[in-house]
């Protein structure tokens, strides 16, 4: 049957256009479901100021009357300003088992991005690197995480299929924190809390974090400068960041360190797994999905490490070992046996070793794909 595409341009329409992966992963047992809320404020220009500098479509498809795919095509100015190249991305794709469709949406991001100028599209791949990025192509039987993607086997082999090869991996990684944990840690750690240029800073209730969040950002400026497709955050997107993701944290399983001017030289963000208690809400807060998200993240026994950051002047100092450490005996007293790290571009030679040295296991493998335009 015919494949018919539209742009979204109503509320209804960018209803469906958030809803349909829903349906495309019904019978999909692993499929962790976006917080809604969360996704509709993505999408509002109002909120997120990243439209403001970025060229932006979104596109369904649909067969016979019915929506059976869909994806965002996004042109960010400033990065390929700042990196003087011609990009065009794909975010979001997903669709039914059927090549056709995928292609056809493909080929329509393609198109626009050369009318705009552009010479190569990239993806998956958001706004920045705070978006979920890259495909799953390893690690499907896995239990997903928070901002990461999610998407079925097949969709690999179409984007393949389509000439798309690989431009860079995203590593995942799950460290044994009961057995695995190198001996040498806690002494140390000892010996790095010794060093009165630094202070270890840990918290107990979320508003202790509060006057922390402007320096940690900007540390995470500084250090993610050269990071494959980073752009600078500035004050509105830091508040944005810090208000959409401080009420999931647990402060217990948030480590600062200031340096002797009392500014963060370092920091590590991990939360409980909720992955299960999300998926039980269906995405949904109200009325009642709050309450399974809570629950799920107090019974779990896995941590996610989601964000951290050395400042460059302080590399080799021990301060990973200074947070790590403390991380650890944290969540011992929380009962996690496990972490889980955010996604490591296989690049990042530096962070890799020391996940070796942890005696890390590669849990899953997620590609960004590219495909020149001309």
């Amino acid at each position: 049957m015919e494949i018919t595409l539209k742009t979204v341009q109503t509320r209804g329409e960018l209803r469906t256009y958030i809803n349909l992966p829903s349906r495309i992963h019904a019978n999909h047992s692993n499929w962790l479901p976006p917080l809604y809320m969360d996704e509709w404020a993505y999408y509002n220009p109002r909120k997120n100021k990243a439209f403001s500098y970025c060229d932006t479509i979104l596109l369904l498809a649909y067969q016979n009357g019915k929506p059976v795919g869909r994806v965002m095509g996004i042109i960010n100015h400033q990065y390929n300003s700042q990196h003087q190249e011609k990009i065009v991305r794909f975010e979001h794709l997903d669709c039914y088992e059927n090549e056709a469709i995928a292609h056809a949406l493909l080929e329509a991001i393609e198109r626009w991005g050369r009318e705009k100028g552009m010479e190569e599209a990239v993806g998956p791949f958001g706004f920045s690197e705070k978006d979920p990025e890259g495909m799953l192509i390893e690690g499907f039987d896995k239990l997903p995480i928070l901002v990461t993607a999610c998407n079925l086997p097949y969709l690999p082999r179409f984007l393949e299929g389509k000439g798309y090869g690989k431009k860079v991996d995203c590593l995942d990684f799950v460290i044994d924190i009961e057995n695995n944990v190198p001996d040498i840690y806690p002494r140390a750690f000892e010996r790095v809390r010794r060093n009165n240029n630094f202070e270890l800073l840990e918290f107990h209730k979320t508003k202790e974090l509060k006057p922390y969040i402007t320096g940690v950002f900007e540390l995470v400026n500084r250090t993610y400068k050269d990071l494959y497709g980073f752009v600078p955050l500035d004050d509105q997107e830091i508040k944005e960041t810090a208000g959409r993701y401080l009420p999931l944290l647990d402060p217990r399983f948030v480590k600062i360190v200031l340096d002797s001017e009392k500014q963060p030289a370092a920091f590590i963000v991990g939360i409980p797994n909720m992955t299960k208690g999300i998926q039980r809400a269906r995405g949904r807060l109200f009325s009642f999905g709050v309450f399974h998200i809570l629950r799920a993240a107090k019974t779990t026994h896995q941590l996610d490490l989601m964000l951290g950051a050395i400042d460059e002047r302080y590399r080799g100092r021990g301060l990973d070992v200074l947070m790590g450490w403390s991380l650890i005996q944290s969540a011992r007293k929380a009962e996690i046996h496990t972490f889980e790290t955010h996604l490591v571009l296989e690049t990042n030679t530096r962070m890799l070793a020391e996940y070796e040295r942890m005696g890390a296991k590669l849990h899953k493998r997620f590609r960004i794909y590219q495909k020149a335009l001309y």
